[in-house]
C-alpha cells in the first residue's frame, strides 16, 4: 500500500499499524481510530465519520494485500463500538465492505471478518434488522465453510443475530421470505442445518406468523426431511411437528389450497409418512378445499394402501387420507354449473349448504365461504383411477380401493360419471380376470350399479341388438332399497331388490358372455361365481333371462352348450336362486311361464340341461319324451358326467315338490 497517500484524517502512525503484519499493531490502531471517530462523535461531524468509514473500506477492507484487510476490518469494527447508539446511522457502510471479505480465499481474513461484523452487530443490536437479509445471506455461505475456527466465528455471530430478532418486534417477514425460499433448496447439509435452525427460531417468536408464508417453504422443508444426515432430518421433523401443531390451533389462517398439491408429490420413503400425515390433517381441517386436488391426493396416497407390514404406519395414515377424501364427496357434487348457479340464488339454498357444512366430518364453519367455490375435479380423479386400473403392477388393496372410489362416484355423481362410463367399461370387464375374488367383487358391484343406475337409462334402455323382445323384470317400487346392495335374500320368503335395468345391462352381460367365450378358464375357475354375484346384485331373473336370450342366437354351439350348462347348475344347486326356483316351480303367472319359456328355448343348446329344468318344473311328461331321444345322440364322456350329476340331483329337495301347479300345456314353448 502506498502509504504516501492522504488518508486524513487518519494519522500516517494508525495507517501503518493497519498495515502491519501483527495483530498486535492493528489492535493498537483501531484503539487509535475508535479515540478519534469519538471525538467525531462528541463533535456531531457526521461527515469526517463517514470519510474515516470510507477508508477503512476502500483503502484497507477492499485493498489487494491481505494484512491491510485485516487492519480495514478492525478498524471498521472499532468506527461501530466508538459510535454506539449512533452505528445505526452507518450501518450500510460499516456492513457491506466486511460481507465482501466473507468471499476471501484466506480463511483466517473469513475469520477476521465474523468477527469484525459480530461486534457491528453486538452495538447496533435491533438497528441491524433493516440489513437482516445480506447478513443472513452472507452468514448462510459461512455455515457451510470448511475451516472450523471460520465456522465457529459464524456460529457466535449466528446466535447473536438470533437473541436479536427474537428479543425485537420490528423484524420485516415479508421482506424475509424471498431469501428463505431461496436457501431453503441448497443440497449443502449445514446450509441446511442454518436454515432449520433459524425457522425453528422464527416460529418460536409470538410475533412473527411464519405459518402465513408456510406454502412457500413447504417444499423446501419436505426436500430437507429427505436429508441423508439423521440429525438435520431430525430438526426437519421437529420444525414440521410445529407447523402442525399450530396448523390444528388456527386452521382458519392456514392456506390448504396452496400447500395441497406440494404434499402430493413427495414419495420418498423418508418422507413419505410425513407426507400422508400432513394429508390426512389437511383433509379432514380443511375439507372440500381440497377436492379440487384429490387426482393428485389419489396419485399419492393410491400406491400406499398396498404396502405390507413394513410401511404399516404409513399405509395406515394413507388409508384415513383416503378415507376421508371418500367422504367429502357428495350428491352436490352431480349438479351442473348450470343448476348450481341457479341454485346460489336462492336463499333458501345458501342455508341449506351452511347446514350441510356442519355435517361433513365434523368439519369447521369457516369454511363455507370457501367452499361455493369449490369444484370436484372428477375428470382428473376417473383418469387417475382408469391408470391405476390399467397398471399391472397396480397391488390387491389398491385395486380395491380404486373400484370403491369407482362405485362411490357412481353413487354420489351418477350423471357426471356415466359420460366416463363407455371409457372405463373395457377394463371394469378384463378385471373380472384379476386373481383376487375380493377385487372381483368391488369390480361387479361397480358393474352392477353402471347396468341399474337410473343415471344409464337411454331409449334403448332394455334391449340390445337382437334382444329387443326381450323385458326385464322391473320391480315394484315399494321393494326397493328393501335390501342392501350385494347382500342376498335372508330367509325363504324375502324378496330382495331388484333395481330396473338400463342400457348398460345388455351390453354387460353380451361382453360378459363374450369373455367367457375367449376365456374358458375364467369361465371353468370364476365363472360360477361371477353369475351367483351378480344374481345377488341385479337379481337372478335379470340375469337368467337376459343370457338365455342372448345364448340363443350364440353361433359357437359348444360354447353355448357350456354356458347352458353351467347356468343350469348354478339355478339347481346356489342358494342365491333359491327364490328363481321357486318362481319356476310355480308356472301359474304369465311372467314364470315368459321367463321358462326363455329358458327352455335356450337350455336346448344342452340335452341335460333341458332335461333337468323340466324336472324343476314338473314337465315330467316332456322330460320323458326327451330322454327317450338321449339315444340317438352322440354319447361322449361329458354327456355321460352330465347325466351322472343329473341323476345324483334327481332324489336332492331341489326336484321335490308339495302338490304342485296343475298340468298345464307348454307345448307352444316347445316347437
Amino acid at each position: 500500500m502506498n502509504t504516501e497517500k492522504d488518508f486524513s484524517p487518519l494519522t500516517p502512525n494508525i495507517v501503518r499499524a493497519l498495515n502491519d503484519k501483527l495483530y498486535e499493531k492493528r489492535k493498537v490502531a483501531a484503539l487509535e481510530i475508535e479515540k478519534l471517530v469519538r471525538e467525531f462523535v462528541a463533535q456531531n461531524n457526521s461527515t469526517q465519520i463517514r470519510h474515516v468509514i470510507q477508508i477503512l473500506a476502500s483503502e484497507f477492507a477492499l485493498s489487494q494485500h491481505p494484512h491491510s484487510r485485516k487492519g480495514g476490518l478492525i478498524g471498521l469494527a472499532a468506527c461501530s463500538i466508538a459510535l454506539g447508539k449512533d452505528s445505526g446511522l452507518y450501518l450500510k457502510e460499516l456492513i457491506e465492505p466486511v460481507l465482501t471479505c466473507f468471499n476471501d480465499s484466506d480463511s483466517r481474513l473469513r475469520y477476521y471478518a465474523c468477527e469484525a461484523l459480530y461486534n457491528i452487530v453486538k452495538v447496533a443490536r435491533g438497528a441491524v434488522l433493516p440489513h437482516f437479509n445480506v447478513l443472513f445471506d452472507g452468514l448462510s455461505k459461512l455455515a457451510a465453510d470448511p475451516d472450523p475456527n471460520v465456522k465457529s466465528g459464524s456460529e457466535l455471530l449466528d446466535r447473536l443475530l438470533k437473541d436479536i430478532v427474537t428479543e425485537s418486534n420490528k423484524f420485516d417477514l415479508v421482506a424475509f421470505v424471498p431469501l428463505l425460499r431461496e436457501r431453503i433448496y441448497s443440497n449443502n447439509q449445514y446450509a441446511r442445518q442454518f436454515i432449520i435452525s433459524w425457522i425453528l427460531v422464527l416460529e418460536s417468536v409470538p410475533d412473527i406468523n411464519l405459518l402465513e408464508y408456510l406454502p412457500e417453504i413447504l417444499d423446501g422443508l419436505f426436500q430437507i426431511l429427505g436429508d441423508s444426515s439423521k440429525e438435520i432430518r431430525r430438526m426437519c421433523e421437529v420444525v414440521l411437528g410445529e407447523f402442525l401443531k399450530e396448523i390444528k390451533k388456527t386452521p382458519s389462517s392456514v392456506k390448504f389450497a396452496e400447500m395441497a398439491n406440494i404434499l402430493v408429490i413427495h414419495s420418498n420413503d423418508l418422507i413419505q409418512l410425513t407426507a400422508m400425515t400432513w394429508m390426512r390433517e389437511f383433509i379432514q381441517l380443511a375439507g372440500r378445499v381440497v377436492l379440487p386436488y384429490s387426482p393428485g391426493i389419489l396419485t399419492a396416497v393410491l400406491p400406499c394402501l398396498s404396502y405390507d407390514d413394513r410401511k404399516k404406519i404409513t399405509k395406515e395414515a394413507a388409508s384415513a387420507c383416503n378415507h376421508s377424501l371418500m367422504k367429502l364427496v357428495t350428491p352436490e357434487d352431480d349438479v351442473e354449473e348450470e343448476e348450481e348457479s341457479q341454485s346460489t340464488t336462492s336463499p333458501q339454498s345458501k342455508d341449506t349448504s351452511s347446514k350441510k357444512e356442519g355435517d361433513l366430518n365434523g368439519l369447521c364453519y369457516f369454511f363455507t365461504s370457501e367452499r361455493t367455490q369449490v369444484t370436484l375435479d372428477l375428470d382428473g380423479i376417473v383418469q387417475v383411477l382408469d391408470r391405476h386400473l390399467h397398471d399391472s403392477s397396480t397391488g390387491m388393496m389398491t385395486r380395491i380401493a380404486v373400484l370403491k372410489w369407482l362405485y362411490h362416484l357412481y353413487i354420489k355423481t351418477p350423471r357426471k360419471m356415466f359420460r366416463h362410463t363407455d371409457s372405463l367399461f373395457p377394463m371394469l370387464l378384463k378385471t373380472l380376470s384379476d386373481e383376487s375374488d375380493e377385487v372381483i367383487l368391488k369390480d361387479l358391484e361397480v358393474l352392477a350399479e353402471i347396468a341399474s343406475s337410473p343415471a344409464g337409462q337411454t331409449e334403448s334402455s332394455g334391449s340390445c341388438e337382437g334382444a329387443d323382445k326381450i323385458e326385464l323384470h322391473v320391480p315394484d317400487e315399494s321393494k326397493v332399497g328393501q335390501q342392501q346392495l350385494g347382500v342376498g335374500s335372508k330367509g325363504a320368503d324375502s324378496s330382495p331388490s331388484t333395481p330396473s335395468m338400463n342400457s348398460y345391462f345388455y351390453k354387460f352381460m353380451i361382453n360378459l358372455l363374450k369373455r367367457f367365450s375367449l376365456e374358458r378358464k375364467l369361465l371353468e375357475s370364476r365363472g360360477a361365481f361371477i353369475i351367483r354375484q351378480l344374481c345377488l346384485l341385479l337379481h337372478a331373473e335379470n340375469i337368467f333371462h337376459s343370457m338365455a336370450d342372448i345364448l340363443l342366437k350364440e353361433e359357437d354351439l359348444k360354447f353355448a352348450s357350456t354356458m347352458v350348462q353351467t347356468l343350469n347348475t348354478i339355478l339347481l344347486t346356489s342358494a342365491e336362486l333359491f327364490q328363481l326356483r321357486n318362481q319356476l316351480k310355480d308356472l301359474r303367472t304369465p311372467e314364470s311361464c315368459t321367463l321358462f319359456c326363455c329358458l327352455y328355448r335356450s337350455w336346448c343348446h344342452n340335452p341335460v340341461a333341458t332335461v333337468s329344468l323340466c324336472f324343476l318344473t314338473q314337465n315330467y311328461r316332456h322330460a320323458y319324451d326327451l330322454i327317450q331321444k338321449f339315444g340317438d345322440l352322440e354319447v361322449t364322456v361329458d354327456f355321460l358326467i352330465e347325466v351322472d350329476k343329473l341323476v345324483q340331483l334327481i332324489e336332492s329337495p331341489i326336484f321335490t315338490c308339495d302338490g304342485g301347479p296343475p298340468y298345464t300345456d307348454y307345448s307352444h314353448c316347445f316347437s
